[in-house]
């Protein structure tokens, strides 16, 4: 399957425009969700070996460590066939209170010898409301195949001094839908965004979202607390993730995705004009030293995602060693085809058992 992919199916997606190959493969997995029949002969093949231990994060059981990250599907169409094709969760979005086109067109570029990817989408996706609505006729929480995560971010024409209530939109439209839910403050591609990641800034964006998730628990009997997660940068120092570190534990979130794109243009990267934020492989060193920091910097106690560059099995296992509880990727998928997340679940779990059970 991947040498079908690799020599047949790639060539011919990368003739196309960046984004028209994505929309491509995002409706592509959209046909696949509508055939439930289908999807649940291709999740019996995908299967992790009957001794192979869930992850247990944040609340939730995930069938294995490897989810497909926020940014291929932004609509909330194509998650229903994640498990079908490996994933043992998925994360949609990112969504913002508003809709919004994104930045001007061709907004991402492929680099197949660095295997990166340049992007400045700009959150383009059609807004809490209309993702709420798709939300409410598909599977709920409690019925799925995998976990499923949302990814919130700010709205580009909102004021970053309004940021706290445009978050607090689409918390309010979002959170019954999702297992758990991503607060994005660390995308390069919308206007001061990353500002979000400032110490005081951060602490009044944290603070009104654990207060609106103990509301929402506290309003309904028998209704919990919806785990939330921050993403962040890897371009922070790690004084800078001390003080996020702070603050989440201040504010009782639950876990952390470690990392969003770069803004750093390292080797090759140094003459490419392009803006946005870059992906792939070039990131993956970056990501890594920044689980690993986290990791000992909480004493192993916060659930970590670790994103950025994983490509083969090794950059996951490396990843998990560092200290990550769950793995996600998405760049990795262009390159490496559709059944990439069950090849790396596959070769996780084999890797976990020759280690006698004791963690990866």
């Amino acid at each position: 399957m991947d040498f079908i992919y690799e020599r047949l199916v790639r060539p011919l997606c990368f003739k196309l425009d960046c984004e028209r190959a994505h929309d491509l493969a995002a409706l592509a997995m959209t046909v696949l969700g509508r055939m439930p029949p289908v999807c649940r002969v291709m999740e019996r093949l995908a299967r992790l070996p009957a001794t192979a231990r869930p992850v247990e994060a944040f609340g939730l059981q995930f069938p294995n460590a490897v989810g497909l990250a926020a940014g291929f599907d932004k609509h909330a169409t194509g998650w229903p066939a994640a498990a079908a094709l490996g994933f043992g969760h998925v994360e949609i979005g990112t969504i913002t209170a508003l809709p919004q086109p994104g930045n001007p067109k061709p907004r991402a570029f492929r680099y197949p010898g660095e295997e990166a990817v340049i992007n400045r989408m700009g959150f383009n996706n059609e807004g809490a409301a209309a993702i709420a609505s798709r939300l409410s006729k598909m599977p709920a929480p409690g019925r799925r195949r995998i976990p499923l995560g949302i990814n919130i971010g700010k709205s580009k024409v909102t004021p970053l001094e309004n940021a706290v209530r445009d978050y607090l939109k689409s918390f309010a439209l979002l959170a019954g839908h999702a297992d758990y839910l991503v607060l994005n403050v660390s995308s390069p591609n919308t206007p001061d965004l990353r500002k979000l990641q400032d110490e005081q800034r951060l602490s009044e964006l944290l603070a009104a979202l654990d207060n609106a998730n103990r509301e929402r628990a506290a309003a309904t009997p028998g209704k919990t607390r919806v785990p939330l997660l921050l993403k962040i940068a890897p371009d922070l120092t790690f004084p800078q993730i001390d003080a996020v570190l702070g603050q989440l534990a201040a504010n009782h979130f639950d876990g952390i995705i470690a990392t969003n794109t770069t803004l750093a243009r390292p080797g090759h990267f140094a003459t490419v004009g392009q803006t946005g934020g870059l992906s792939g492989r070039p990131l993956a060193k970056k990501s890594t030293e920044i689980i690993r920091y986290i990791a000992r910097a909480t004493g192993g106690r916060l659930p970590i995602i670790g994103v950025g560059g994983i490509h083969t099995a090794s950059d996951a296992g490396e990843k998990l060693d560092a200290g990550a509880t769950l793995v996600q990727i998405y760049t990795g998928m262009i390159y490496r085809g559709p059944f990439f997340a069950r090849e790396l679940a596959h070769a996780l779990s084999t890797r976990q058992m020759r280690a006698g059970g004791r963690g990866w």
